[in-house]
């Protein structure tokens, strides 16, 4: 991570950067972020991660109403220039500070941003995936929301590391395909390209929908044995960009069966 962040509307170092710990972001991670890839000093797809960001605190209720989109962007790129660089990653985290039922507090804000920068997250040229035994419920309150609850997903990703591999495909309850830990997942077969829909209980990635809207994709409910058909399958995310895997469950033709 870079030096300098920035919290609320000031450029400050990180190691000065606090949020209450009784705060409703604290207790319960009632908060939302997206991460921006940096090119060239400008956020990447700019609209559609903060499109995602107001559709994602209307749905659990964090009020932006102090951070317009003219300022957010302003900041980030002042923070872009204070780091001094040029490519590389920006998380925007909103923490919601409002009173909750359940401790009464009496906070002086009701929303806290968070503006930190630092390197591309690295991968492996070759990377090695397994299955998850952690499933996605596409019936979730959350199914959409990039929250500050991502334990499930951090997990998820440490069991897949300890066990040898880079990251994990996930799936929901009724086994299709949703994801993998961190990242949206494409597969190709032939001329055809193809991606979770949504209503698996996937993300929607601001990179799937760019690729989306570029390319013929089919969004589809798929389980596993169409990965063990595909030519090429592909994780994708602002963090990473766009990278073909090498093989799944120590395999590059087919998905072991053991799960």
């Amino acid at each position: 991570m870079h030096n300098f962040v920035g919290f609320n509307h000031q450029i400050i170092p990180a190691e000065t950067a606090f949020l209450s710990a009784i705060s409703f972001a604290a207790l319960y991670a009632r908060g939302i972020f997206t991460t921006v890839a940096i090119y060239n000093s400008k956020p990447f797809l700019w609209e559609k991660h903060w499109q995602r960001l107001i559709e994602n605190s209307q749905k659990i209720g964090i009020y932006l109403t102090e951070f317009s989109e003219e300022i957010v962007e302003n900041q980030l790129s002042g923070i872009i220039i204070k780091n001094n660089f040029t490519s590389g990653r920006a998380r925007l985290t909103f923490f919601d500070e409002s009173q909750t039922s359940l401790w009464q507090t009496n906070p002086e804000r009701k929303t806290n941003l968070l503006i930190q920068t630092g390197d591309f997250r690295k991968t492996n040229s070759n990377l090695r995936l397994t299955i998850s035994p952690f499933r996605v419920n596409s019936t979730s309150p959350l199914v959409g929301v990039k929250s500050c609850n991502y334990l499930e997903n951090i997990l998820a990703l440490e069991a897949a590391k300890d066990k040898g591999f880079d990251e994990a495909i996930r799936l929901n309850e009724k086994g299709e395909i949703v994801s993998a830990c961190l990242a949206n997942l494409f597969w190709k077969k032939d001329v055809g390209i193809f991606t979770p829909s949504l209503e698996t209980g996937c993300l929607k990635g601001t990179t799937r929908e760019f690729i989306l809207e570029n390319f013929a994709v089919e969004e589809r409910k798929a389980e596993l044995d169409e990965l063990e058909k595909a030519d090429e399958i592909f994780l994708t995310s602002a963090g990473i960009g766009i990278v073909k895997i090498g093989s799944v469950n120590g395999s590059s033709a087919k998905i072991a069966k053991a799960i």
